[in-house]
């Protein structure tokens, strides 16, 4: 807004109010204006059409008695038609909203607890809202828009709602940790059961291998053999198994000593003793 030999201008965004003789006359829009002061008009005073902002700090209770900081944002602008109501009608405007922010405020939190404060911010903001959009377009300014921006509670609280947020978040993780124990444990004894039915169905296999073979190697060294009977070839097989087992655990780096009976009787011994095993053990099945 610049002046001089009785021309104004008025910049962009801004009006200017004109008086004659100390009562108002007119509102001045942007651009070039003439204003003749010696005829008794003077300019009483600017106003900004912008979108101005103004964040409003309140303190108030929630209705679980917990002291929290609620930061509104107000954006706000003067209404160009209504600019004399905004000039002259409040004295100031910034002081004007902050005292309608703190009064929805402080009757809207009370009546909810903490959690619900947090979720219910944007019904919060749009009770303000409507509150000061009623209150100042009579005073000639328009409520852009408001928001809650920030809730802060006591320092206590929030580290109180941090622990309980923490706890929380371990009792979870235990809860999945031991079930992720119990499936592996189940797997385990799965596969361990499994394991050992393979297991017996491999061994039962194999004596059953052993046992054809023993059949087969009998009938044929009978049948190559005249005179030999199958309890001969059963003693010949015993006694080769023997020493082929003898022959195994001195080949074994990690067979300790073994103490035997050896000499020319000794095979004999041997051979006796698993005739008269088989023999006891027969009875045995039989019953």
């Amino acid at each position: 807004m610049g002046q001089a030999l009785g021309c104004l201008q008025v910049d962009q965004s801004n009006v200017v109010i004109r008086e004659h003789f100390g009562k108002f006359d007119d509102v001045l829009e942007p651009g070039c204006h003439c204003l003749p002061w010696c005829l008794g008009y003077r300019v009483a005073g600017g106003l900004s059409l912008r979108v101005q902002q103004l964040d409003v700090r309140c303190e108030t209770k929630t209705k679980d008695n917990v002291f929290v900081n609620v930061v509104a944002s107000v954006q706000y602008h003067a209404i160009a038609e209504k600019a004399a109501d905004a000039f002259y009608r409040l004295s100031n405007t910034r002081a004007q909203i902050q005292s309608y922010v703190f009064d929805v405020i402080r009757a809207s939190v009370p009546k909810l607890n903490l959690d619900a404060v947090f979720e219910q911010k944007n019904d919060i903001a749009k009770a303000v809202e409507e509150e000061l959009e009623k209150a100042m377009s009579t005073y000639g300014f328009e409520i852009v828009q408001t928001l809650i921006v920030d809730i802060e509670p006591d320092v206590q609280v929030k580290r109180a709602m941090n622990e309980i947020n923490a706890a929380a978040r371990l009792r979870l993780a235990a809860n999945e940790k031991a079930e992720a124990e119990k499936i592996l444990q189940i797997k385990k004894a799965e596969g361990e059961a499994e394991s050992k039915y393979l297991s017996g169905l491999g061994i039962a296999r194999q004596r059953q291998a052993i046992v054809d073979g023993l059949r087969d190697s009998v009938l044929a060294f009978s049948e190559n053999v005249p005179g030999t009977t199958p309890k001969d070839v059963m003693d010949m097989v015993l006694v080769t198994q023997y020493f082929d087992t003898m022959k195994e655990i001195g080949a074994s780096s990690k067979s300790s000593s073994i103490f035997i009976p050896h000499g020319p009787g000794a095979v004999r011994d041997v051979a006796a003793q698993i005739r008269e095993g088989l023999l006891q053990a027969r009875p045995v099945q039989d019953s």
